[in-house]
């Protein structure tokens, strides 16, 4: 299956920016125009784009959708969006903008009943964030802690029924230190053959896409970087070659720290 590079756009008062481990006081922006980041990701081979809007995620609804739309109207590529979608009127906002794809997290997180009718509903445009640390989620734009394993969340999803989740470790987030390999696996092996799985948090090399690749699950489609790219510590063009590469069978062990907003 294609491994799928998503270079992330985080928003933030109008800017692009990165937060470390999702802190909101722990900022670098790194540009004011997001549409033309947007396009110079694509220029540079992006297939995808991940846009979260952190304002939305910490006030709890959608802050920055023009943006958002600003950006899908300057390129020729999928986006997909998440931050603060956590109704339906939310979502179909959202999906107006013209995006691919809508991610919810924390709706997901308190209402997972209604999991069933959002993955009939939405099908492939919907994706459900499961943001976690020390293998539990966390909701809220990252600021609440809840009792729910990663792997329940992961293995409800798949029941319900769902076909793309987002699995972020928050605590290697902005790290690049590499992201949480063996929690990328419990995901994905939580989330079964017919839900796919893309990873976030940590990922600062084309070793690191190397790796993801090498747990050889055949639902882990993808992963988005931010930092290692916007730092130069990684290129696109070397994240897209390795994502291309047939991986050669290896056994790793697990990144034990623990591990996009909702």
């Amino acid at each position: 299956m294609k491994f799928t590079i998503f270079p992330a756009i985080d928003l933030k008062g109008g800017k692009c920016v990165r937060l470390r481990q999702g802190k909101a006081d722990d900022e670098t922006v790194y540009g004011s125009d997001p549409a033309a980041q947007a396009k110079a990701w694509e220029a540079a081979g992006a297939e995808e784009l991940h846009v979260v809007d952190l304002d939305g995620a910490f006030r709890g609804a959608p802050a920055q959708l023009d943006l958002v739309r600003a950006i899908v109207s300057a390129v020729g590529i999928p986006v997909e969006t998440g931050g603060g979608i956590r109704t339906d009127a939310d979502a179909e906002e959202a999906l107006a903008t013209g995006v691919a794809r809508v991610i919810l997290g924390t709706r997901a997180l308190a209402h997972p009943e209604a999991l069933g009718e959002l993955a009939v509903r939405y099908g492939k445009r919907l994706a459900i964030g499961i943001d976690a640390r020390d293998g539990f989620v966390l909701g809220a734009g990252w600021t609440e802690t809840s009792g729910v394993k990663a792997a329940e969340l992961a293995a409800l999803c798949a029941k319900a029924g769902v076909r793309r989740i987002v699995y972020t470790d928050t605590a290697t987030d902005g790290m690049l230190r590499g992201p949480n390999f063996a929690g990328v696996a419990e995901a994905c092996d939580a989330a079964g053959g017919q839900c796919e799985v893309v990873a976030s948090g940590g990922i600062g090399s084309a070793e690191d896409i190397r790796r993801l690749k090498a747990l050889g699950k055949a639902n882990l489609v993808g992963a988005i970087v931010g930092k290692a790219l916007y730092d130069g510590v990684a290129t696109l063009a070397d994240l897209l070659a390795a994502a291309a590469e047939k991986p050669a069978p290896q056994v790793w062990g697990g990144n034990s720290a623990a591990g996009a907003l909702g």
